[in-house]
This record gives structure tokens, C-alpha cells and sequence, in this order.
């Protein structure tokens, strides 16, 4: 926790000071009411400590202005002075609390409790509302409860690793769901109720990462013009989403390992040696052994990290899961754009099911969000998917991919398929039924069936005689 000392007297932010360091938090001290704004502007402070008279100023009339700097920072007016009166309009216009000098230790402590409660639910409410602007400006978190083996099992091991404080690190491929994962994770945890703060690692350059994640104080580095907390401190409490971790710039790494290890950073140009109570949850699209064996990714973090492993497998092996996360996108979609689409065609649900989607949940979403506006009915359609779509699952472009095997059709189909695919590829029906181990009778009456009974020109007298067998 670190506290702003407003107060006129060296000697009494001195003690302030040592006091609150022998709680275990931070604190500095200023004695104006333009130094008290100037540093409430740089900087976030868990809690303020406001005297009542500042020389010639009013600490009730600097406390609106503190409250503007920030809504939901708890303030203490304190007193040698203090009378009823004054505890009453400084409740009034917003402190949390009023403490009369002198004070007992006691006193104190019991003051600083109550601050610090303030503070965590004012960081609660700061962390929701960055989440509601997060949700607004990106596509909605699919749902969490899935149909497919795979990922019951996945979830099955994050909900057993939630309840630990080890840290986990997820891979897959680019839009599996990771981000997702991780925040189930939080939710199902003990840090619940305590902040879920992500850092993007190939965002940023080296210097710009590292004050992120780490902070930095004013003059570390040309444009620093201010004090700055960097995620970690947000995350005090916390769960710290490392995302896409192998694109973490070697020179970081050592720092991160310092910080999963002894739980200590410091700031960008700072000496001062912080604590950090957070949670470490990775997760990676890249081949991490890869990296360690090219170097571009340090072992020992590695093995930090890989506490808990999780493998977030491509939409292309849940099957199952695919009309349901199409479902709940379709729902948001149609409201952001004011339509009231009812669902999907049986052929737009079978290209659905049928497709590998090799850009997972994020191609699936800008699919699905694509055909919401192009729709012009009250059911997405075939037609109304993009054309991609229909390419590949249709097998109509020259690089078309086979039908896959556990694919969401039938064996009749499946097999339909497969020989329309043989036939196209081999030069005559001799071949053809070599590869398909059948004789040419057997695919004489198949091709038949599937309106495919035109006489290949080089062997019409074979074809006669499967004709007559």
C-alpha cells in the first residue's frame, strides 16, 4: 500500500512516514496543496492522509480537488485542532475517516485498516470498469462450458489448478481461447475477487515493456516525465496474465524470473526493492522448447513457468463446440449491429461444422459477425458466409482440403467424398478402384448412385462389362 502525506509539518510526515513503514507499506510526504495535486496526477496512491490546516490553506477545501484527481481515493482528514464540526464536513465532502492529533498507534492502525479496505474496493471497481471497456472493444468471451472431451479435460485441470497459488502456463495456437482460459482460471481462484490484469509482451519495445510491467519513476528514460506504477502493482493481490510470454525480450526475462521466484521487481531508474503478491499465469502460440533451444527464451523460466501446463486445443478437433460458440457470437453480433437474427440455416450450420478454421475463436467471430451484416433475412444462410468458407468445404478450388476424418457428416457422405476426390485425381477407373481397394462393378453401381455414370472414353468396353456383372 503506498500513502500521501499531506502535512505542514516536517516533523509530523517524518513520523507519519515511519509509522506507516513499520506497517509494512509506503509512504512519502509533501506540504502543499499544489505538491499534493502534482503528485496525485503522476501517481496512484492507495490511500491519503490530508491535515486539516496547511499554513494559510484549507485541507476541506483541497479535498474536492483530491476526489476530482480521482473519484474513488479513500482520504483521512487529520487534526490537532479537530473539532465535531470539521469530522462532520470532512464526512460530508468525502473523506473515509477522521483521526484527531495525537493519536495512539492503535488509533492509527485501526484508521489504516479501514483506508486500505477502501482502496481495494476502489481498485476493484477501477479494474471492473477497464474490463467493460475491454469487453466493448473486443469480441465477447465465448462460453466456458464445453461439449468436446478435450476441452472438458482442460477445464478439468484449470479448475483443480485454480484453488493453488502455482503459476500456469497455456499454450496453443493464436485464438484458442487462452485469454479466456486464463480468466476462468481467475474466477474460479481464491483472487477471485481481486484484480485480473493482462500485459501484451510483443506490444511494446524493451524500455516501453518493462515500465509496463515493472513502472518507472520521472527521468528513468526520455518521455518519462512522471512517476508510474506499471502492472505489477496493479495486480498486488492479484492475478498477472502474461500474454504471448515467448516474445518476451530476453534482457526482461531475468526480471521475470526474479519476480516468480522472490516475489521482488523495482521500478525503471529506481533502487528501491518492491514486493509483489501476484499470481503468474502464461500463455504462448510459439513452441517455448523451440525457443529455449534457440536461445531465444531462458531454460530456468522456463521451468518457472511450467508449473501447470494446459494445451488449448484448435477449434478444427472441437467439433461440438463450434455451433455453440456460433451461437453465442451470432447473439452478440446481432446486437452491436440492431438485428434480430434468429440463427442459422441446416446448410450455413453444416459449412459450420465442416470447416477447420484455422484462425480459431477470432476467424469464427469475424465469420460469424461478417454474416450478421450481410444477412438479409432472419436466419444466417449459407450464401451469407464468406466465401472462403464455402470453397474449402465444398472442395470447388483447385487447393481445397480433403474431407477430414472426424468430421461432423456422415459415412455416406464421408465416402461420397472421398471417391469424388479419388476419381478427379486418378487417370482411369482401373486406377481408381486400385486406390479405393473396391472392384469395378462395386464402383460402378457408386457412381451411379452419385450421378456419375458417364463412360470414361479410354475404357468403354470395361465399363460394359461392370455393367453386366
Amino acid at each position: 500500500m503506498n500513502v500521501l502525506v499531506v502535512d505542514d509539518s516536517n516533523v509530523f510526515r517524518e513520523a507519519a512516514r515511519l509509522l506507516i513503514e513499520d506497517e509494512g507499506h509506503s509512504a512519502e510526504g509533501v506540504s502543499t496543496p499544489e505538491a499534493a495535486l502534482a503528485r496525485l496526477k503522476e501517481s496512484k496512491f492507495d490511500a491519503v492522509l490530508l491535515d486539516l490546516h496547511l499554513g494559510g490553506n484549507s485541507g476541506l477545501a483541497l479535498l474536492p480537488s483530491i476526489l476530482k484527481v480521482n473519484p474513488n481515493q479513500p482520504v483521512v482528514v487529520i487534526s490537532a485542532r479537530g473539532t465535531i464540526k470539521a469530522a462532520v464536513q470532512a464526512i460530508q465532502l468525502g473523506a473515509i475517516d477522521f483521526l484527531e492529533k495525537p493519536f495512539t498507534r492503535d488509533q492509527f492502525r485501526t484508521v489504516f485498516t479501514r483506508a486500505l479496505r477502501f482502496g481495494e474496493l476502489g481498485r476493484k471497481i477501477e479494474n471492473l470498469e477497464e474490463q467493460v471497456k475491454e469487453s466493448r472493444a473486443q469480441q465477447p468471451d465465448p462460453i466456458i462450458n464445453f461439449e468436446t472431451p478435450a476441452m472438458k479435460a482442460v477445464m478439468d485441470v484449470l479448475k483443480r489448478a485454480a484453488k493453488s497459488p502455482a503459476s500456469v502456463l497455456l499454450l496453443g495456437e493464436s485464438g484458442t481461447g487462452k485469454t479466456v482460459a486464463a480468466r476462468a482460471l481467475h474466477a474460479q481462484s481464491h483472487l477471485a475477487n481481486k484484480p485480473f490484469v493482462t500485459v501484451s509482451c510483443p506490444s511494446l519495445s524493451n524500455e516501453l515493456l518493462e515500465s509496463q510491467l515493472f513502472g518507472h519513476v520521472r527521468g528513468a528514460f526520455t518521455g518519462a516525465i512522471r512517476d508510474h506504477w506499471g502492472k505489477v502493482k496493479a495486480a498486488d493481490g492479484g492475478t498477472l496474465f502474461l500474454d504471448e510470454i515467448g516474445d518476451l525480450p530476453l534482457a526482461i526475462q531475468p526480471k521475470l524470473l526474479r519476480l516468480l521466484q522472490e516475489r521482488e521487481y523495482e521500478r525503471v531508474g529506481e533502487t528501491v526493492t518492491r514486493l509483489a503478491d501476484v499470481r503468474i499465469v502464461a500463455a504462448s502460440n510459439r513452441d517455448l522448447n523451440e525457443r529455449v533451444a534457440k536461445g531465444a527464451f531462458r531454460e530456468d523460466l522456463f521451468y518457472r513457468l511450467n508449473v501447470i501446463t494446459v494445451h488449448m486445443p484448435p477449434l478444427r478437433e472441437r467439433p461440438r463446440d463450434v455451433l455453440r460458440f456460433a451461437e453465442h457470437y451470432l447473439l452478440h453480433a446481432s446486437g452491436r449491429c440492431s438485428r434480430k437474427i434468429k440463427g442459422f440455416t441446416p446448410e450455413a450450420e453444416e459449412l459450420l461444422r465442416q470447416y477447420p478454421w484455422p484462425g480459431n475463436l477470432r476467424e469464427l467471430y469475424n465469420s460469424i459477425e461478417r454474416s450478421v451484416i450481410l444477412s438479409s433475412g432472419e436466419y444466417v444462410g449459407a450464401s451469407d458466409l464468406p466465401l472462403e468458407i464455402r470453397r474449402r468445404v465444398t472442395n470447388r478450388d483447385e487447393g481445397a482440403l480433403d474431407p477430414r476424418a472426424g468430421a461432423m457428416i456422415s459415412l455416406e457422405r464421408l465416402e461420397e467424398l472421398h471417391i469424388r476426390r479419388v476419381l478427379e485425381s486418378c487417370s482411369s477407373l482401373s486406377e481408381a478402384t486400385e486406390v479405393l481397394g473396391i472392384d469395378q462393378a462395386t464402383l460402378y453401381r457408386k457412381r451411379k448412385k452419385m450421378g456419375l455414370t458417364e463412360k470414361p472414353a479410354e475404357e468403354p468396353s470395361q465399363v460394359a462389362e461392370a455393367g453386366t456383372a
